[in-house]
């Protein structure tokens, strides 16, 4: 873990470690916790790295590496009131260590800790050094942002990895006209390494090697918003609206960074009303179109949901970046509290499909297909994510293309191109009625989002009315009966556990994750995916079995309990609840099922400082 003051540095070097780490063959998984301010407040970011596939964090560190004191013990004013805001020392684990700066001149007892590891390092002494051997003394405050690198250097001297892989990475981060930088950085890099290895000598117990070059399998390291941002490209997004909103702005950004290369629009409106109107009105126009956003951008769009139902548009797809809540409550923290709000988002009956991804895999495969839901079944697709799938860093194979298929859905074909007896909302035995893309011959229609005939003209007949609502609904049952059981649930372990665990979302890491250390337990984790339509025959059954059961969610009301309870009137035996805007880890995940089932307990409350 690396910690510092935002604006610090901590960013890039964490980043600059994983990528390393990755190039070593290991697996990684590294995020972020930061405060919604933009420079200063404390912030920290964890790198987690193992020989075998990892999904989460742990919170038990192996090196803490600190920029500040406030990383260390945290900030003296809010321990008044809080006592739990005590900084990182406590989560150092046994025969750990932790990197700071030696100018700070912190005395060693004040770490109340005899079973760590002491690494006080001169950041500004070592830089300096660094600086005078590429023929740039004396100039060490101009470039004090490079302590980071130091700190980090200093780590990678005591853990034994491998700096040159780090270097190479520096240099191709920082390439062009910053390729003096990058000598900078690396000059730094590799004096603090010295340093460290020459004044702490076999003072980690824990060490970290590069696999074999022969064992380092290709892998990609990325974050959940670019994946996304791909699989929208990938089928075929024409129009990305959106309004500035943390964290779902990164996937805007990065699709902006790529709209020159593709035949993509990606527009920053005035507000999200009309994000999500813009893009309704793209859908009708016969372009596959997605707005992004976050809780608050998300209340502000029920109204154009609605509009976009009733008219049967092809979407748009709604990508839901969900933050800690309510208003704009935690901005830059994580939580799955918006489920009930996106199965409820407006006034009224009306179709639409919401899908949850729980990680890399699922958040580009349901980005990909709720683009084909979109135009086959004629209803706005509300994809539900979050912040820590956000801004995680994933390690995963190369992302397989070649089985993907755009799928445009039922399109109007004119048998008398001159004749206009199109209608844009005919009745039909699914519900589906062919579209018609703007110039086809013959297909003028119209439409309204007050209740209309076949023909899209208002009327308020009452049999008109029960047939047009039968029309647009029973477009759930077809979309239950054909979306692959895939993206409705997945169960990983036995199918005759004695314990079963269900959960949904980026929680999914962290309990597959914690799974073998509850293997004493016959277990096993049933994620749901598909919250509407509900699978609730599938999952009745699975859950009409199961021995004994504990819903673990990282929300205050267990919304997908309540979901679960609604659909096949089975309630979960425990719930594990985590709602202070940090993410699950995997030995919470393990604490939590251990604790309510020792103690019988119907909930337990999860929380870490």
């Amino acid at each position: 873990m690396i910690g510092g003051p935002q604006g610090g540095g901590i960013n890039s070097s964490a980043e600059l470690y994983a990528k390393a780490l990755l190039r070593g063959g290991l697996s990684v998984f590294a995020n972020i916790e930061l405060h919604s301010n933009i420079m200063g407040k404390h912030s920290y970011y964890r790198v987690t790295a193992a020989p075998v596939p990892i999904r989460s964090h742990v919170d038990p560190v192996h090196m803490l590496v600190a920029l500040d004191e406030e990383t260390l013990f945290g900030d003296a004013g809010e321990r008044k009131h809080y006592p739990s805001h005590q900084g990182h020392v406590h989560q150092i684990a046994p025969g750990g260590g932790v990197v700071y700066d030696a100018d700070l001149k912190i005395p060693a007892e004040k770490f109340e800790r005899t079973d760590i590891h002491l690494h006080p390092v001169p950041y500004m002494e070592v830089l300096e050094q660094a600086l005078i051997g590429i023929g740039r003394g004396g100039q060490g405050r101009k470039y004090v942002v490079m302590r980071n690198i130091v700190a980090l250097g200093a780590s990678i001297g005591l853990i034994g990895y491998d700096e040159e892989l780090v270097i190479e990475v520096i240099r191709e981060s920082f390439k062009g006209r910053k390729a003096e930088a990058a000598e900078m950085n690396a000059a730094a890099l590799t004096a603090a390494a010295a340093y460290a290895r020459a004044h702490f000598p076999g003072r980690l117990e824990r060490q970290l090697r590069p696999l074999p070059v022969e064992q380092r399998a290709r892998r990609l390291l990325i974050k959940g918003v670019q994946a996304v941002g791909i699989a929208k490209i990938k089928a075929g997004l024409g129009l990305q609206t959106y309004y500035p909103i943390s964290p779902a702005t990164d996937e805007s950004v990065y699709l902006e960074s790529k709209a020159p290369d593709f035949q993509m629009t990606v527009v920053q409106c005035e507000d999200e009303i009309a994000s999500i109107n813009m893009a309704v009105g793209a859908a009708h126009m016969g372009v596959r179109a997605a707005t992004s956003t976050a809780g608050p951008g998300f209340s502000l769009m029920p109204e154009g949901l609605g509009f976009a139902s009733i008219t049967e548009a092809p979407g748009p797809v709604v990508f839901l970046w969900q933050r800690g809540g309510p208003s704009t409550g935690l901005p830059t923290r994580s939580e799955q509290a918006d489920l009930q709000f996106a199965l409820h988002p407006g006034h009224g009956d009306f179709p639409h499909i919401v899908i949850a991804s729980g990680d890399i895999d699922e958040a580009f495969a349901d980005s990909f297909e709720s683009f084909n839901w979109a135009d086959r079944y004629q209803v706005p697709v509300v994809v539900l994510l979050d912040k820590f799938l956000a801004s995680s860093f994933w390690t995963i194979p190369p992302i397989d293309m070649s089985k993907l298929v755009v799928d445009r859905g039922a399109l109007y074909q004119p048998t008398n191109p001159d004749t206009n007896g199109y209608r844009r909302h005919a009745l039909t035995a699914t519900g589906i009625s062919p579209r018609a893309l703007p110039g086809t011959p013959g297909g003028i229609f119209s439409t309204t989002s007050d209740e209309h005939d076949p023909q899209g003209h208002i009327t308020e007949g009452v049999e008109n009315r029960i047939a047009m609502m039968r029309k647009r609904m029973g477009k759930l049952d077809v979309i239950a009966r054909e979306i692959p059981e895939s993206f409705k649930y997945k169960l990983a372990g036995p199918t005759d556990a004695d314990l079963t665990l269900i959960s949904w979302g980026s929680t999914k890491g962290a309990i597959l994750d914690a799974l073998p250390a509850l293997d004493r337990r016959k277990v096993n984790f049933l994620q749901v995916r598909l919250m509407k339509p509900f699978p609730a025959a599938e999952i009745g059954k699975i859950l009409s079995v199961a021995k004994t059961t504990v819903l673990i969610e990282p929300n205050y009301t267990g919304q997908l309990g309540a979901l679960i309870r609604e659909q096949t009137g089975i309630q979960a035996d425990h719930r594990v609840l985590k709602y202070d805007g940090r993410p699950f880890s995997r030995n919470e995940v393990v604490e939590g099922v251990e604790a309510v089932l020792a103690k019988k307990a119907k909930e337990w409350m999860v929380s870490h400082a």
